[in-house]
């Protein structure tokens, strides 16, 4: 049972919509239905507004007032009692979200920033604007950057002048082997980053970028990096095509191992890229770059049959949707790397260095030379995507093929 037939028979929505402010909870149910919400998330949402407003109003206040500091009033009140549930505060967000777009509630108030914050936040523009990095690595970037910033330079803008080469080193030695190697790698790389900006703009005096240490980590020094083509096959043919869900997950696997997309450029896949007529796929790559691709009959036709019998009704434009309300695109390429492990998990793939989306595009780099493709070739197909003059996964192809 979906939202708009709970809300037809619900007696607690008739109370809710003939008592006072009736008009707000007749804008959150409207959300809920075009967001595709089924009958539990419904009634619990409903259930948690009305508990909210008794609160609200309980306490002297107006309704029309309402901000995410009563909100956070509110669950803190109601913990003393009652567990949160998971969805509360999501739903509240969404009550807060729909009531302002409707004008019920004034517009949220700015949030004030530290100083800290406010540094990061002008590094992070600058990424974006000048740099033009992808808004999912610039995140990444702002919350390395922050840390870093808060250890090394606790009094803020006016610690800048005393960072030192050995303060930056020290910094990354203590936090090298917080996470993987790769994970290190790229906390050196943030830093570098960031230090070059802190000079480039004159906060700090001294070059310190070229201090920070490289973290070595040998490509293919260990576990394999590829799947041969038949037990790429095993993860497509373990999805089970009867199921939406499935269906999705095998258009993803396909557009994954037979294109060699990253996980980004499949979340990022919207209805609009798709020219049936001519059979191709426009692909945002990284650094905003954009390659139109031909689209393989056998990935197209995974793509129909997820669009006609899989894909939720949605407004959203992205190809590749949630199953469950609301029913959006991906944030990020997170989502697809899920997607890709559960499914090499259930076919019971284990043993290789990449355990996501990542281990299907050296997967058919490394096929594609096998089967005769030239090293230009194959790097022409995987930078298109890339943008650049070479290609990782390319690269890593001509040595696995050889083991």
């Amino acid at each position: 049972m979906n939202a708009n037939e709970y809300l037809q028979r619900s007696a607690l929505y008739r109370k809710l919509i003939h008592g006072p402010y009736g008009e707000f909870a007749r804008v959150y149910a409207g959300r809920l239905s075009d967001e595709g919400f089924g009958r539990q998330c419904t009634w619990r949402s409903l259930s948690i507004f009305r508990e909210l407003k008794d609160w609200h109003v309980g306490n002297g206040h107006d309704l029309q007032d309402l901000s995410e500091v009563h909100v956070e009033r509110f669950l803190e009140h109601r913990s003393k009692h009652w567990s949160i549930d998971s969805g509360d505060r999501s739903a509240l967000r969404r009550l807060l979200a729909a009531l302002r777009q409707e004008g019920l509630i004034p517009t949220a108030l700015p949030i004030e920033r530290t100083e800290y914050e406010q540094i990061v936040d002008v590094f992070a523009a600058y990424l974006t604007n000048e740099r033009g990095l992808a808004a999912s690595t610039v995140e990444s970037h702002k919350l390395l950057s922050r840390r870093f910033l808060q250890e090394v330079c606790p009094a803020g803008a006016d610690g800048f002048a005393a960072l030192t080469p050995e303060i930056v080193i020290g910094y990354v030695e203590r936090h090298a082997l917080d996470g993987s190697a790769d994970s290190g790698k790229a906390m050196c790389g943030v830093v570098r980053a960031f230090l070059r900006y802190l000079h480039l703009k004159s906060f700090i005096s001294v070059a310190l970028a070229d201090c920070v240490p490289s973290i070595r980590r040998w490509r293919l020094a260990g576990l394999p990096t590829f799947l041969p083509p038949q037990k790429v096959q095993v993860v497509l043919d373990a999805c089970d095509r009867t199921t939406a869900m499935g269906l999705r997950d095998y258009a993803v696997l396909m557009a994954l191992a037979k294109l060699g997309l990253r996980a980004s450029e499949v979340a990022a896949l919207s209805l609009d890229d798709i020219d049936w007529q001519s059979g191709s796929v426009l692909v945002h790559g990284k650094g905003r770059r954009q390659a139109m691709m031909p689209l393989r009959h056998d990935v197209g036709a995974a793509i129909v049959a997820y669009i006609r019998h899989g894909r939720p009704a949605s407004p959203c434009r992205r190809l590749f949707l949630r199953m469950l309300a609301p029913h959006v695109g991906f944030a990020s390429g997170c989502a697809i790397t899920m997607i890709a492990k559960e499914a090499l998990e259930r076919a019971g793939i284990h043993g290789y260095a990449h355990h996501g989306a990542h281990l299907f595009r050296h997967s058919l780099a490394t096929d594609l030379l096998r089967s005769g493709a030239s090293f230009a070739e194959i790097g022409q197909l995987l930078r298109a995507l890339a943008g650049g003059s070479d290609s990782a996964a390319a690269r890593s192809a001509v040595i696995s093929a050889s083991l």
